[in-house]
């Protein structure tokens, strides 16, 4: 596999073309940033962690039915991947009342949330990634309703293979974001599945092993990213 030009650089992640017009190279970065980008930083090796328990996710949900954009790991910050189209909307699963959600409406953080809840937010920086609602997604044409449903389904399969994943590595998984792209017309999870995409606390002591390090100043950020690493993949 040939790595070609840069196409496309994000927050997190550069993609590269390839010798293969459906094929991208995916690159995982040491870069951390939070609340829409103004809070900026790095994170020791955030990347390798990332790169390597996604794989690892993404080989979970294909056993379990779930199709995705994964191919195969090419090194420790990259990964083949298919060439999609990525659907604007940022899809998150929710088990656990934590961040957002127990502002925006009040609620104890910590509290189970029993079945699990799906929300939409409008991919797009400029107005800090909205939640939106299934009307919104069609008025803003993002995608077709039969889309809109296969996606949500989707989603609560991904959550009922990780929950339990997780669960067996004394990991509680809180609430997670998930990307969908269309590979030739077919839905998939594309992107990635990471202490970035996931609150993740300890089933013990209920500390934080995900971004929320970052993004609170908790510190012990790259052993928390590590200990995630060892109990996905060690």
């Amino acid at each position: 596999m040939v790595k070609g030009e840069l196409i496309y650089e994000g927050k997190a992640k550069k993609l590269y073309e390839t010798d293969r017009l459906d094929r991208v190279i995916q690159y995982f970065k040491d870069d951390a940033t939070a609340f829409n980008a103004q809070k900026r930083g790095s994170i020791a090796d955030k990347g390798v962690v990332n790169n390597k328990v996604s794989e690892r996710l993404f080989h979970l949900l294909e056993k379990g039915g779930v199709p995705t954009h994964f191919v195969k790991r090419l090194s420790d910050r990259e990964m083949l991947t298919k060439r999609v189209t990525i659907i604007p909307i940022e899809v998150v699963v929710r088990n656990i009342v934590a961040g957002s959600l127990a502002k925006r409406l009040g609620l104890k953080e910590g509290d189970a949330i029993t079945p699990a809840i799906v929300e939409f937010y409008y991919k797009n920086d400029a107005l800090g990634d909205p939640l939106i609602t299934e009307e919104h997604i069609r008025l803003l044409k993002l995608a077709d309703q039969p889309v809109v449903g296969d996606i949500k389904q989707w989603a609560l399969r991904v959550n009922a293979l990780l929950v339990p994943f997780f669960q067996a590595r004394e990991i509680v998984l809180v609430d997670f974001k998930l990307e969908f792209g269309l590979d030739h017309g077919k839905l998939v999870v594309a992107d990635e599945i990471s202490p970035d995409t996931c609150r993740l606390w300890d089933k013990k002591t209920g500390e934080s092993m995900d971004k929320d390090r970052f993004r609170k100043d908790l510190g012990r950020i790259e052993e928390a990213y590590q200990e995630v690493l060892k109990r996905v993949c060690g």
